[in-house]
């Protein structure tokens, strides 16, 4: 994971685009300027990581429902709440359900859970678009099929 770069998902482990779920992993690395004031002397991940590592499991389900026709991206959440500090070298697995699809945009019920806990959770908005740019379109196309897959079903 290069938490810098905004790459949290390491792997697939479940993913099922007809049901409309997915799980994903991704182990934090043991240093990262992340960790360097957020705090000092006490690394912890930012609740908004966590946040932003749902977004990422429910928008990777969702391009891959819509086979990368359309952009999506997090338009809101609606709530979360974050329950245990997640530190460096923990593994991070997030659940990931779409439970409205439509009109342009979805509801996904989202969770992370470190050691069988969960740290965090909330349901999250994601809308759905025309690619912003050709490049950035590209640029998805290219690296979306580097994340490994495990159990996939229908897509």
């Amino acid at each position: 994971m290069r938490l810098e770069y905004f790459e949290l998902i390491d792997r697939v482990e479940k993913l099922d685009v007809e049901a409309l779920t997915i799980r994903v992993v991704g182990t934090l690395p043991e240093t990262s300027p992340v960790f360097d004031g957020h705090f000092p002397r006490f690394p912890v991940l930012p609740g908004v990581m966590m946040l932003e590592f749902m977004n990422h499991a429910a928008g990777y389900l969702l391009l891959r429902r819509q086979g990368l026709e359309k952009f999506v991206f997090l338009g809101g959440v609606k709530r979360a709440k974050f329950r245990r500090f997640v530190v460096p070298g923990d593994k991070m697995i997030v659940d990931a359900k779409v439970t409205h699809e439509g009109s342009g945009f979805s509801i996904a019920e989202t969770s992370v859970r470190v050691r069988d806990e969960v740290a965090a959770d909330a349901e999250v908005v994601m809308i759905a678009t025309d690619w912003p740019s050709e490049v950035l379109r590209d640029e998805f196309h290219r690296r979306i099929p580097d994340i490994p897959v495990g159990e996939a079903l229908g897509a």
